[in-house]
Order: C-alpha cells, then sequence, then structure tokens
C-alpha cells in the first residue's frame, strides 16, 4: 500500500476513534491562570501497594511530547506563544522525575495520533480518554485523572446525596446524543429527559429554572458553576459517577502501539509524582473547584 493511502487510511481510523474523545469543551475560550486553591479533593489513581518498577531509560535522550493547541485549562498557548497548562506542567513534571529532557509541542487535536505515528513525536499527552476504540490504536499509561459526570442543581435544591427514586419526574438536562444522555437513558429511566443541542443551551436552561437538574461534564461544570456565566445560581447535587462504559477508563498519557519502555517510564514518573505530593500541588493550581 502506497504511503499516501495508508496516511490517508490511518486518518480516518484516527477521526472515527477519537470523535469522542475530545469530551465538553464548553470552557475552552476561557484563559485560565493557575492560581493557589482551597483545598479540595484531589483524585488519586495510584496503590501504594502496587509500586512500579523504575524501567531502564539509558537509551532514551529525549522525549517530545505533543499537545493539543487549545484545550484549557489543560493545555493552552500563554501570552508567550509558548505551551502551558495542566497537561503541560504535568508532561514538564514527568520528564524532571525521569531527568530526560523533553519538548513540548501544539498541534491541532485532529493531527495528533497521525504525527505521532509519523515518527513527529514519541508521547500524546492532550487529554485522551482510555476507551476500546483507543486502544486499537494506542498505548497507554496508568490513567492520571478521570473525567465524572454529575448532576447540578439550582443552589437552593442542591442535595448531598442522590438516589434513583429522588429523581423520578424530574426534568434533567443533557446534551442531545452525549455519552451523557445515553447514561441517563440507561440507569434513570424515570427522569424526564430535556435534551438541549449544546452544553451551553442545557447550562442556561438550568439557570433559568426551565429544568431541574443538568447531567453531564463534572470538570467542565466546575469551572461553569464557579464562573460569571453561571451568574452562582447553581452547584454540584450528589457525588460524581464513574462509568467506564460511558466515559471511559480515565485519560493517560498515549505513546504508538508497542512502545513498552516510555509507557512504563510515564507509569513510574507518576507513581512517583503523586507519592510526592507534587501531582496533588499541581491539581490544585488548576482546579479550584474538585469536580469530584
Amino acid at each position: 500500500m502506497c504511503p499516501a493511502i495508508s496516511r490517508l487510511l490511518l486518518a480516518a481510523v484516527t477521526i472515527a476513534a477519537l470523535a469522542s474523545i475530545g469530551g465538553d469543551k464548553a470552557f475552552s475560550q476561557t484563559r485560565p491562570v493557575p492560581q493557589a486553591a482551597p483545598v479540595t479533593a484531589v483524585p488519586g489513581f495510584w496503590d501504594p501497594r502496587r509500586r512500579p518498577e523504575r524501567p531502564d531509560t539509558s537509551r532514551l535522550t529525549v522525549i517530545r511530547f505533543l499537545t493539543e493547541v487549545d484545550y484549557p485549562p489543560f493545555n493552552y498557548a500563554g501570552p508567550d506563544g509558548n505551551p502551558t497548562g495542566f497537561n503541560v506542567d504535568l508532561a514538564r513534571a514527568i520528564c524532571d522525575e525521569l531527568q530526560i529532557s523533553c519538548t513540548i509541542q501544539m498541534r491541532r487535536f485532529d493531527t495528533l495520533v497521525p504525527a505521532l505515528a509519523e515518527n513527529r513525536g514519541d508521547a500524546l499527552i492532550a487529554s485522551i480518554s482510555v476507551t476500546p476504540d483507543t486502544r486499537k490504536i494506542l498505548d497507554f499509561s496508568d490513567p492520571y485523572y478521570r473525567v465524572p459526570a454529575r448532576f447540578v442543581t439550582r443552589r437552593d435544591a442542591a442535595l448531598a446525596t442522590l438516589r434513583p427514586e429522588m429523581l423520578e419526574g424530574k426534568k434533567v438536562a443533557v446534551v442531545a446524543g452525549s455519552v451523557h444522555e445515553a447514561d441517563l437513558k440507561e440507569l434513570f429511566t424515570e427522569v424526564a429527559l430535556r435534551p438541549y443541542p449544546t452544553p451551553e443551551a442545557a447550562r442556561e436552561a438550568l439557570r433559568k429554572s426551565e429544568v431541574d437538574m443538568h447531567f453531564g461534564d463534572a470538570i467542565s461544570l466546575s469551572f461553569w458553576i464557579n464562573g460569571t456565566d453561571s451568574a452562582a445560581c447553581c452547584a454540584f447535587s450528589g457525588g460524581p459517577f464513574f462509568d467506564s462504559h460511558f466515559f471511559g477508563e480515565g485519560v493517560g498519557v498515549a505513546v504508538r502501539r508497542g512502545n513498552e519502555t516510555l509507557r512504563a517510564a510515564f507509569n513510574w514518573a507518576l507513581f512517583r509524582l503523586w507519592e510526592k505530593g507534587r501531582f496533588t500541588d499541581l491539581w490544585l493550581r488548576y482546579f479550584p473547584i474538585s469536580p469530584f
């Protein structure tokens, strides 16, 4: 098969596999400035009883990370035009822990996997979810965060816990065709779903009290709750929902299939960063309201 056709096929597979990876980018027009945050819940996805061994990285002289251009607060261009964001700072921390030089290049999201396949980079750190589809074309480190779903209500109706029977007949805004709509249809059959074309429209319906609740991506919702668009109307109700079938297994650093040395190196470095508290410090800089 000629190289041009191979690249076209790869692009087609990539687009199909990554169609739902990017998640809800409703906060992508903001340019957050990392800042100190109050005590909040920090995710921990590492078991201290399963300490990974450091692999032999003597042949690694540089790690070329690729990330997305515009997905704040995870990756975006800073005032000087250089890459910044949670994923970018985490990549730098990984390289510091491994004591290996690294470079970080921003690219359009749809070009990341082809660029990795063409050896224009060594790893993708761009909030790519680990799913059966993405596992077909990439290998991943252990997850370093997950994207839970959560219910949001008006502040005066917020509840610490939510049980299925408490949602019976409630009007719940969702994004039409989203994984959140599919999840509710399967698990909460008694709710009155109200599909909206965009996350912004679903949130506005809740802000105007046209619905009782909104169910969606907890990370972007945490920024909306804390931002000006919500006008301090709303708050999380109940806890986070993790469902690997609908929401993926988490987000990991992606490498080319079979690159076990680099994958194992990332697993070791991520565990060390968490163990030392550096992951917690980084998380608190970017997430003042916990999505968990």
